[in-house]
């Protein structure tokens, strides 16, 4: 029941979507003096409708979908208050507000997706995990991350989105840094080795004190020689701090020609100054004993912010910015190449990613949790929805609202014959990338890819 509960909200949450997108056509029309002969939520067949002066409203079958449409919007109309007839400037407000509603609506959700965080995280890096390879190759406490790759970071979205979408390297293997990331992955291997169920908490404390010294003294050596000295001694040192034998033979660092590596150049701001930190590494695993696909993992931690009514406005519209900013940053990595069909989902693949999120969520923390995850993946939807239908792509708002510009520009409409015959290719090309899209979703669903 919990599950079909979680299902159920999501679509409800889904429908409210279209429903804020396409209301704000609807407002924005009625607002501009043009008739709207229905207002639509869903697809196919009406389950009911009514109507109310000139308007009639309906709910289709299908939770998928819905539309806004006006007289004159696809076919020639005499009257004057149809879509077609209507100044310039107001049949753009009537296209651009579904988009900006969208976006209005993704910046409620992300309220609503914040406001139960004690805190917020910000871009400046606390401390460093015991088995951190950036802090041997560039990094320091206190240091304010405002770019990754070229990515400007200025949210924690943004950090994450620049993280995640890093390509991995094939660096030289021989390098100095790669030689100090092995040294201090090494001993941190030393020291969950010498912990057994008799070690204290007090012992553990210790033992990760003792790991950021020589993490701290492995960033300033200046060659292989006095890291592997550096190594050396703390390799016993980490014995000594549980009681334990010291080892008969330091171990040698294996070096090979090439190693993958999660690479990239950081800008942050240090000591008020903005710093240049070129090629830091960040700790690279391999997928499972049996998998060597290179995986990424965050190798320090991030100063929190404190929760105040100050941080909440500001973090919601940051945020939502990030998100913006993310949508467009996935849209241009497409058509670069960095992104390919796999990772693109239609409703199946979204419906799919909801129930396995919520229910990872109502596992670990319950069903507020679980709603908060949908809440959130909503929020990315909207805002997703509101950019790309602003593409000036036929059949989509943006493609509409391009049209509309020619006209301005040129002082006389696009033929409504071509306007039909654009968009109708550009629906055919839509139709066809998302029938291809859910065949791929399908597929994925039934064989776990």
């Amino acid at each position: 029941m919990t599950t079909i509960a979680l299902i159920l909200i999501a679509v409800a949450l889904f429908e409210l979507i279209i429903f804020f997108h396409e209301g704000g056509h609807y407002l924005a029309a009625k607002k501009c003096g043009v008739k709207v002969n229905e207002f639509a939520l869903g697809m196919g067949p009406k389950l009911f409708s009514f109507t109310r002066g000139e308007t009639t409203y309906s709910l289709r079958v299908f939770p998928i979908g819905g539309f806004c449409a006006m007289e004159g919007e696809d076919e020639a109309s005499d009257s004057p208050r149809s879509f077609n007839n209507a100044k310039i400037w107001k049949r753009m407000i009537i296209i651009v507000a579904g988009a900006f509603m969208n976006i209005v609506f993704g910046l409620v959700l992300m309220l609503i997706t914040l406001l139960p965080q004690e805190n917020f995280a910000s871009t400046t890096v606390s401390q460093f995990s015991v088995n951190s390879f950036s802090s041997v190759t560039g990094l320091q406490p206190g240091d304010q991350i405002v770019k990754i790759n070229d990515y400007d970071v200025n949210t924690s979205t943004d950090f994450s989105f620049a993280l995640f979408t890093l390509p991995v390297s094939t660096v030289d293997g021989s390098e100095l840094k790669i030689y100090k990331e092995d040294c201090s992955f090494d001993l941190y291997v030393r020291a969950t080795e010498l912990v057994d169920k008799d070690t204290t908490d007090e012992q553990n404390a210790a033992l990760v004190k003792t790991l950021q010294e020589a993490q701290s003294k492995l960033a300033a050596a200046e060659s292989k020689e006095a890291s592997y000295a550096v190594f050396s001694d703390y390799y016993n040192k980490l014995a000594d701090v549980l009681g334990k034998e010291h080892s008969a033979e330091i171990p040698k660092i294996e070096e090979r020609e090439t190693r993958q590596r999660y690479r990239t150049d950081i800008t942050v701001i240090r000591d008020g100054k903005k710093v240049e930190l070129k090629d830091v590494d960040l700790l690279t695993l391999k997928k499972s004993a049996e998998d060597d696909t290179p995986q990424l993992q965050i190798d320090f931690y991030i100063e929190p912010l404190e929760k105040t009514f100050g941080t909440v406005i500001q973090q919601t519209f940051a945020n939502t910015v990030s998100v913006v900013r993310m949508v467009w940053g996935s849209l241009i990595g497409l058509i670069k190449g960095q992104f390919s069909l796999n990772d693109m989902s239609g409703p199946v693949g979204i419906a799919s990613a909801i129930t396995q999120v919520a229910g990872e969520s109502l596992k670990t923390s319950g069903f507020g949790s679980a709603v908060n995850s949908i809440v959130y993946i909503m929020m990315v939807i909207t805002i997703n929805l509101g950019v790309v239908n602003m593409l000036p792509f036929p059949a989509l708002d943006g493609g509409h609202f391009l049209m509309l510009l020619i006209e301005a520009i040129f002082r006389k409409p696009v033929p409504l014959k071509v306007q039909s015959v654009i968009n109708a290719v550009g629906l055919v090309l839509l139709l066809g990338l998302s029938a291809v899209i859910a065949v791929k979703d399908v597929w994925k669903l039934f064989t776990g890819g």
